[in-house]
């Protein structure tokens, strides 16, 4: 939230952010068998109708490290796209997620093309 509380939006969209935002948990049932809630401890819920606005305003300042790659964020996504001509930057460029997503409280998890 502390993302949320420096946009320019009504103290009373802040507060509801933080309400809808609070309290959440989440189960697993598996084969017949239900797990214990756990609290959901992060700004994003995935499927949520603000999720996908919540996600933009929490990646905001993610930035691609090398000039001429490129970041696309979408939805809950993040895309890092690195032309030929840069391809010795991608473990820099990997680096720069991870530290970014540790600050952020964050996990990341690759999928390569």
């Amino acid at each position: 939230m502390q993302k949320v509380a420096v946009l320019d939006i009504p103290d009373n969209v802040y507060n509801w952010m933080v309400h809808f935002l609070n309290g959440h948990s989440h189960c697993t049932v598996y084969s017949g068998t239900t797990s214990a809630f756990l609290d959901i401890a992060a700004s994003i819920i995935q499927g949520s109708s603000i999720g996908p606005a919540a996600y933009v305003i929490n990646t905001g300042d993610l930035q691609a490290a090398t000039p001429g790659n490129s970041l696309c964020k979408f939805t809950d996504d993040t895309y890092l796209i690195i032309p030929a001509s840069n391809v010795t930057s991608r473990q820099a460029e990997i680096n720069n997620i991870q530290t970014w997503a540790q600050r952020n409280n964050d996990t990341i998890r690759y999928d390569t093309i």
